[in-house]
C-alpha cells in the first residue's frame, strides 16, 4: 500500500462548499456573499453586513430597522455574566472572559427557552441566537477592558448605532465620527474570512449537532492562539520593541537572524497581499491625521516596505489594524476579543450553513506511532 498522502494543517484541502464569502482570484478581492468587502466596509454601517451574511442579502430599511431594534434590546450586559466575568482573575487574558461569558450566555438561552433538548436549534431559533450574541458581545468586550483599568461599567445607549454605542461602553465618551468610521471599518473587514481556523472549528462542533453557543465557544478558543487572532496583538508588540522607524533595520537584522516570526505579514490564502489591508491601511490613515501621530505612520510605513524588500511577504489585515486600535484607545490585550465582536456574525452564518446540510466532520489520520505489541506476562 503506498503512503497517503498527507495534507499538513489541511493545506489545499477543499471539504465543503460555502455560498457565505470566497476570494475571487482574478481581483484578489474578498467576497461576502457576492460582494468586494471594500464596498461594504465603505458603504454599510456594521448591523446591514451582518444582516447580509445571515440572511444572504442586504437588508432593506425596515429590515436593517428591525436588526437594530433587537439588537439594542440585547445590549446590556446581564447581571449574572457580569458576575462570572468578575470571578475570572483580572490578570487572565480576555479571551478567558469571553469563551467563559458565552458559555453562560449558551446555558442560560438554553435554560430560559426550554429547549435543553434540542440542542441543535432550529433555523429560526440560531439565527436568534446570532443576534442576541452579536448584540450581547459589545457589553462583554468593553466591560473587560474597564475592569483591567479599574472603571465602572458604562451602560449602552440607545440612540447610538452599534459601532458607536461599542465604543461609548468602551470609553465613557461619545467617540468623534471619524473614529467611529475607522472602527465600523475594522468591523466589517475583519467578519468573514470562509474556512479559517476558528470558522472551520466551529463547524466542525456543529457537525456533532451540538449547539450554536458551544460552537462559538470552541471558535473563540480557536482564535485566542497567536498563529490567528492573537496576531494583530503581537503586532502591536512588535511596534512597541521597535519603538520608532529609525530602530526599524536593526531591529529586523536581529528577528531575522533569529528566525523570527514577524506577525502581520503573509497569509495562506493570499499569495500577493491580502485585499482587505488597502481599506483597513486608509481608516488607519484618517487616525493618524485625526489623533496627529505621524510617528505611527512612519514607523508602519518604514517596517513594511523593509520587510516586503527583504522577504518578499505583504502584511496583512492584522497589521494595520493592531495600531489603529491602539490609537482609538483599545488595550492591546482587547483587540483580539475585538475580533470575537466581529467575527461572530461570520462563525454564526458558519453554524446556520453547517446545520442546513450537515455531515459529520471526521477526517481520517495516519498511524505513525510504534507497530502492535504486546504486554509480557
Amino acid at each position: 500500500m503506498s503512503d497517503p498522502d498527507i495534507k499538513k494543517g489541511l493545506a489545499g484541502v477543499v471539504v465543503d462548499t460555502t455560498a457565505i464569502s470566497k476570494v475571487n482570484p482574478e481581483t484578489n478581492s474578498l467576497l461576502y456573499r457576492g460582494y468586494p468587502v471594500q464596498e461594504l466596509a465603505a458603504t454599510q454601517p456594521f448591523e446591514a453586513v451582518a444582516y447580509l451574511l445571515w440572511n444572504g442579502e442586504l437588508p432593506n430599511a425596515e429590515q436593517l430597522a428591525a436588526l437594530r431594534a433587537t439588537e439594542r434590546e440585547h445590549r446590556a450586559l446581564a447581571a449574572n455574566v457580569k458576575a462570572a466575568i468578575d470571578l475570572v482573575p483580572v490578570e487572565a487574558h480576555p479571551m478567558d472572559e469571553i469563551r467563559t461569558a458565552v458559555s453562560l450566555l449558551g446555558a442560560s438561552d438554553a435554560v430560559g427557552s426550554g429547549s435543553v433538548l434540542d440542542a441543535s436549534g432550529t433555523p429560526e431559533q440560531n439565527l436568534e441566537r446570532s443576534v442576541r450574541l452579536f448584540a450581547a458581545l459589545p457589553a462583554i468586550v468593553a466591560y473587560g477592558q474597564r475592569r483591567r483599568r479599574g472603571e465602572d461599567i458604562v451602560a449602552p445607549r440607545d440612540d447610538l448605532d452599534y459601532s458607536a454605542n461599542f465604543l461609548w461602553m468602551t470609553f465613557g465618551t461619545e467617540p468623534d465620527p471619524v473614529v467611529v468610521d475607522a472602527f465600523n471599518r475594522s468591523m466589517i473587514l475583519y467578519a468573514e474570512h470562509s474556512f479559517n481556523a476558528s470558522t472551520f472549528t466551529a463547524r466542525v462542533i456543529t457537525s456533532t449537532l451540538s449547539d450554536l453557543y458551544s460552537a462559538v465557544v470552541g471558535a473563540i478558543g480557536a482564535l485566542k492562539g497567536p498563529l490567528h487572532g492573537g496576531a494583530n496583538e503581537a503586532v502591536l508588540h512588535i511596534f512597541d520593541e521597535i519603538g520608532e522607524a529609525s530602530n526599524v533595520n536593526a531591529w529586523l537584522d536581529t528577528a531575522l537572524a533569529e528566525k523570527r516570526k514577524i506577525m502581520g505579514f503573509g497569509h495562506r490564502v493570499y499569495k500577493n497581499g491580502d485585499s482587505r489591508v488597502p481599506t483597513m491601511k486608509a481608516a488607519l490613515d484618517t487616525l493618524v491625521e485625526h489623533y496627529d501621530r505621524p510617528d505611527v505612520e512612519a514607523l508602519y510605513t518604514t517596517l513594511a516596505n523593509e520587510f516586503v524588500a527583504r522577504k518578499g511577504i505583504h502584511p496583512n489585515l492584522d497589521y494595520p489594524s493592531g495600531p489603529a486600535y491602539n490609537l482609538i484607545g483599545f488595550d492591546t490585550l482587547t483587540f483580539t476579543p475585538l475580533f470575537v465582536a466581529s467575527r461572530v456574525t461570520g462563525w454564526t452564518a458558519h453554524v446556520m450553513e453547517q446545520a442546513a446540510s450537515n455531515a459529520l466532520i471526521r477526517p481520517l489520520s495516519a498511524y505513525d506511532g510504534v507497530d502492535e505489541r504486546h504486554i509480557e506476562v
